[in-house]
């Protein structure tokens, strides 16, 4: 459900709505004209609006973060709702969807100024672009500070990027799951998931809205992510070498013949359940994003760049992670100014773990962070 109202209209509860933030010049030279913001909100912001927190989403993540006015299920629905650490009883909930997104946002699919989607004209969009797109928001909304900012995986480096950008306004900034900078494997691994959307017969330079869409690339780039996604050992407890019934990977005389692992099914269906609902362009888009992520890009070395922000930081990392390691939550963390603990989600699952087990620092954020 979706509904258009101006931003200063006291919303309803997780009910997507739009947000006309004017043109935006960005960091790499580009410029959008008239930039849309598609939001969620839950909650009431109270009268000198204190109680304001923002939920940064991840790559392929929607502004749904949990339940509201409607019966879907939101994608962090174990740290936000009533009741829980991010207790919408308490505090006004804010998620945005990304600048470059698909979910509403200004983005490749969207009308360019000649009523023809941008495709391949949309330009570079940074993580510092969409945090001043945020920022357009958030003073629409009658929000000069935020009481936190949070997000895992890219949207950690959102909510870094913010605390970093717009340190007057962030009292607390949480960083779960992500570095302070994209690495060179994270980078190579994007890269492989980019070209295989890039190279699909269908992609057309990524002008392709209109006619045939590059499914094919956009469910091998998912396939790739995934498997960065968990761990070898989640993998492997769950598939082994077991072959996908009545398949078997060593049946036919060809090996185009062959049926398939058990494994490779399950990708499969990751790969096509992406397809569905995301838009390749956007991907791509948004990768690009985080691949630029480097909180020091202009600003000195680690510690002079995070000695620009004055919030309380909550730093938390996965155990299992394969994509982002734990280390760089470390390295992060002991960069930061004063004693900074890395709480630690205990999940065999890998990467993905922030988001099936956020539960587990729910102790953590209400007695050291949401105070």
């Amino acid at each position: 459900m979706t509904v258009t109202v101006a931003p200063t209209t006291i919303p309803e509860h997780g009910i997507v709505r739009y947000a006309s933030i004017g043109g935006l010049e960005l960091e790499a030279g580009g410029y959008l004209p008239d930039v849309t913001l598609a939001y969620e909100t839950w909650g009431t912001l109270n009268a000198d609006a204190s109680n304001a927190i923002l939920i940064e989403h991840a790559l392929t993540g929607s502004t749904h973060v949990t339940r509201g006015d409607t019966d879907e299920e939101g994608w962090w629905e174990q740290l936000a709702g009533p009741g829980a650490p991010v207790d919408t009883d308490r505090f006004f909930v804010v998620s945005i969807n990304i600048v470059g997104g698909c979910y509403g946002s200004t983005g490749p699919s969207s009308p360019s100024p000649d009523g023809a989607p941008w495709g391949s004209r949309f330009p570079l969009v940074t993580l510092r672009d969409s945090t001043a797109a945020e920022a357009r928001l958030a003073d629409q909304l009658g929000i000069t500070s935020w009481f936190a900012v949070l997000g895992g995986s890219m949207g950690g480096a959102r909510a870094l990027e913010w605390a970093l950008t717009y340190p007057e306004r962030v009292q607390r900034c949480a960083v779960i799951s992500v570095g302070a900078a994209s690495t060179a494997e994270q980078i190579a691994f994007a890269q492989a998931q980019t070209l295989a959307i890039r190279q699909d017969p269908n992609f057309n330079g990524g002008d392709y809205y209109g006619g045939h869409c590059p499914e094919e690339g956009l469910a091998l780039a998912r396939r790739i992510a995934h498997i960065t996604y968990r761990s070898a050992a989640e993998l492997e407890s769950r598939f082994g070498r077991a072959p996908q019934e009545p398949e078997s990977p060593f049946q036919g005389e060809v090996l185009a013949a062959r049926g398939r692992y058990q494994v490779e099914s399950y990708l499969d269906h990751q790969g096509n359940k992406l397809v569905k609902r995301f838009d390749a362009n956007s991907y791509i888009a948004l990768t690009e994003a985080l691949m630029s992520h480097d909180v020091c890009r202009g600003r000195g070395n680690l510690a002079e760049t995070l000695a620009r922000s004055t919030a309380r930081f909550f730093v938390a990392a996965v155990d299992s992670d394969r994509l982002y390691f734990p280390s760089q939550s470390h390295e992060l963390a002991q960069a930061l100014p004063g004693e900074v603990d890395v709480h630690v989600i205990q999940a065999p699952i890998g990467h993905d773990g922030f988001l099936t087990e956020i539960g587990q620092l729910g102790g953590q954020l209400r007695s050291s962070f949401l105070v």
